[in-house]
């Protein structure tokens, strides 16, 4: 047997790259949230508790998660039936169905925040009609789920087009033929195949309505206890010089976020070696 022969790397050897790995992350990660928590701790346990406890700020933060969670939920819902629309059918109109997807992509936050709150305003176009049906949107904890629905949906989009497109619609066929009804298909073939990266865009969308500032800004009317979020908190902690205790607030918040994320990317990789053992 003659010596391996050492496989060709277009880029530089594993130290030089992951040692920039390494210094790139701990510049722009590691380093800020580190400081977050040094910043934090001048405040000793007892202040930090007094900090993160107040109803004012358990409000905002129970509010946060819940409309980031209620809004990527609908995201994956709704999500999946776009993704599926314009990944199975052809239709006039599709290119610029595919365009519209990714507006919230290219608008400026607070662009979108000011034209969400003109449609669902009580004298907008939707909001009047929603009027009618004695449902308020904007200046209400709903109104913060419409705007973080609406700013997370092309994370579940463009994460589950590729999915959707890798399915061999042989499998599909084949249930089909072996007496499969449409539910069973989907329940058996497709949503395992394409769980892992429905979770990922769940896990996208959640992650970036949780830390959504500028397109609710507006809509929420930002009402202490009713229609204030925690990113807004932390604005006005800032606003205050109070910069001891905005950085609890976002440690409560980094802490509860990485848990959740972390529960949702242990779940995602079970699936996944479910989904490879039943293949």
């Amino acid at each position: 047997m003659g010596l391996l022969k050492r496989r060709h790397s277009v880029l530089p050897g594993f130290g030089l790259t992951f040692g920039t790995a390494v210094l790139y992350l701990g510049l722009l990660v590691m380093i800020p949230l580190s400081a977050l928590f040094i910043q934090s701790s001048s405040l000793g346990w007892r202040g930090f508790w007094e900090a993160v406890s107040s109803p004012r700020v358990v409000a905002a933060c129970r509010l946060s998660f819940t409309a980031a969670l209620t809004a990527a939920l609908l995201n994956a819902l709704f999500g999946f039936v776009v993704a599926w629309t314009l990944v199975r059918y052809r239709f006039v109109g599709k290119r610029l169905l595919d365009a519209v997807i990714d507006l919230p992509f290219a608008l400026p936050t607070a662009v979108s925040g000011i034209a969400l709150t003109a449609l669902y305003a009580p004298n907008g176009w939707v909001g009047r009609a929603l009027e009618t049906w004695g449902i308020k949107a904007a200046f209400t904890p709903l109104g913060v789920v419409i705007a973080l629905t609406f700013i997370g949906l092309p994370f579940v989009v463009r994460t589950l087009q590729p999915a959707l497109e890798d399915l061999d619609l042989d499998q599909e066929e084949a249930a089909a033929s072996l007496g499969a009804s449409r539910r069973q298909t989907f329940r058996r073939v497709i949503l395992p195949a394409v769980t892992p990266a429905l979770l990922t865009g769940f896990t996208l969308a959640f992650a970036r309505a949780l830390g959504e500032y500028g397109s609710v800004v507006f809509i929420s009317g930002n009402m202490p206890m009713r229609t204030e979020i925690a990113p807004l908190l932390i604005m006005a902690r800032l606003e205050q010089y109070d910069y001891a205790g905005a950085t609890a607030i976002g440690v409560v918040l980094l802490v509860l976020s990485f848990l959740l994320l972390l529960a949702i990317n242990l779940l995602q990789r079970w699936s996944g070696r479910r989904h490879m053992r039943g293949v």
